[in-house]
């Protein structure tokens, strides 16, 4: 941009450059017109600066359910689907940020501020019964009441409720513990049963299990559509079942984050000659030049088996 000011009438206007400057007022171009300044184009400027501090678009895998998922650079990544952190996730590659959120109008942190709850999905096959932890259920309509959920197709209870399109999902309280989430959040259903030795559950009209400790609600449905996502499947289902259990508040992700989620132990340094080993499905960590044989994950309560020699 270049500003110029015009002799005969003293107007001052500013010209993108390779345009011809014409006075706005008087209409007189050429030498009559005097350049005064060099204007930066302050839309390419922002441009520039917004482009430099653009942060970078982290992949990460997580090593306890396999989900592959985005984190803007500087966020604590945190897995969508069984909601750990830290150690168990793996970076596997970065990219730039497909736009500027200052320059495309959006942030990527308005993502956070969606409330969510967190609930354990569960379905039924061949007499088998299986659920995982998810905080993607949503009412999509009220006339009739129909729900959306979310899943991943590594997760057993995803292929279960493709196969019988029925899924029931416990609505997660504020008296929820830890150990409820490690159950259902923290191992897979082919390597092993979540409700074994399990009694705080009830069988639904649907023969659907559903979970009454640590939960204040059910809900039930008929899966009637779905939509295919990539990595996930989005089941709409029409509700056949819904009932509150009990008055405790509804868990948010976020006071799972903060009251319900037991943090790993940190080792950080460590003696010299001392051993860390740690545990690969929640991520503790044990110092000592051997692992017991007997010794069991005091947070995910896993075997020795599960430790790996990270240091010595």
């Amino acid at each position: 941009m270049k500003r110029y000011r015009c002799t005969i009438c003293g107007a001052e206007f500013e010209v993108a450059d390779g345009e011809t400057p014409v006075c706005p007022e008087c209409l007189m171009e050429g030498d009559v017109l005097e350049l005064i300044e060099e204007v930066p184009d302050s839309t390419q400027a922002a441009a520039s600066v917004q482009d430099a501090a653009a942060p970078k678009i982290l992949l990460y895998r997580c090593t306890i359910c396999g989900a592959e998922f985005e984190v803007p650079e500087g966020e604590t990544p945190v897995c969508p689907e069984c909601l750990m952190d830290g150690d168990v996730l793996e970076l596997i590659g970065e990219k730039p940020a497909a736009a500027s959120p200052a320059a495309a109008g959006t942030d990527p942190k308005a993502m956070y501020k969606i409330s969510y709850g967190l609930f354990i999905v569960t379905a039924n096959q061949n007499g088998t019964d299986n659920g995982c932890i998810t905080n993607t259920l949503m009412q999509v309509t009220s006339e009739p009441v129909q729900v959306s959920l979310t899943v991943n197709k590594s997760n057993l209870t995803h292929d279960m409720i493709i196969k019988t399109g029925k899924f029931s999902a416990s609505v997660l309280s504020e008296a929820a513990d830890f150990e409820l989430i490690k159950r259902f959040g923290f191992q897979s259903g082919r390597d092993a049963d979540k409700f074994a030795g399990f009694s705080a559950c009830a069988r639904g009209t649907d023969g659907l299990l559903y979970v009454t400790q640590g939960t204040n609600a059910v809900i039930a449905a008929d899966v009637v559509n779905t939509v295919d996502l990539g990595t996930h499947t989005m089941f709409v289902g029409r509700v056949t079942d819904m009932r509150v259990l009990n008055d405790a508040p509804a868990a948010t992700y976020e006071y799972y984050l903060n009251h319900i989620k037991v943090t790993p132990k940190k080792v950080g340094t460590t003696p010299e000659g001392q051993t860390v080993w740690r545990c690969v499905i929640c991520g503790y960590e044990y110092v000592g030049d051997e692992l017991p044989e007997d010794f069991i994950c005091p947070l995910c309560k896993h075997p020795a088996s599960d430790f790996e020699k990270v240091a010595g």
